[in-house]
């Protein structure tokens, strides 16, 4: 089952929606410090509202943790950003895939979109919208991956 990274969030009701989200799905979600508030902020758990146990929650203080820990594992690392080579709809998800999603005001840092194995982007019909909502993002990603996987019939 691929694998949410979220790389420095900002905005605890972002990660909130998208620990529901990944609560919903049997998802593991993986937030990568520094964070721009408390694990215990009350407007996270609010947005979590209490599926927080359902959640596969890992923490990773720093990239260079994540990094540590991503090397022992197996599988690519997707990143999603407005600078994408491709639209997300043409990549091939596979199981092991680890889709990565930036801070809300700035995306992905330079280095990790250079670790990344492909960037794709969401396509926005306007082009003075250059991104969606963080929780929006990632769920558009993640449910293509299980569509195409086949975890939705």
């Amino acid at each position: 089952m691929p694998q949410i990274v979220l790389v420095n969030p900002q905005i605890p009701p972002n990660t909130g929606n998208i620990a529901r989200t990944c609560a919903a799905t049997g998802t593991a979600l993986h937030l990568v410090g520094p964070l721009g508030f408390e694990i215990s902020d009350r407007y996270l758990k609010r947005a979590g509202l209490d599926y927080w146990q359902y959640v596969d929650l890992h923490y990773h203080a720093t990239l260079a943790d994540f990094q540590t820990y991503h090397q022992a594992q197996t599988g690519r690392r997707i990143g999603f950003s407005a600078s994408g080579t491709y639209s997300y709809t043409k990549l091939q998800f596979q199981m092991t895939d680890w889709l990565l999603f930036g801070c809300e005001t700035s995306g992905l840092p330079p280095q990790v979109l250079a670790d990344c194995d492909t960037v794709v982007r969401i396509p926005m019909a306007q082009r003075g919208v250059r991104s969606l909502n963080l929780s929006v993002s990632v769920a558009i990603g993640l449910f293509e991956a299980r569509r195409q996987l086949g975890f939705l019939d």
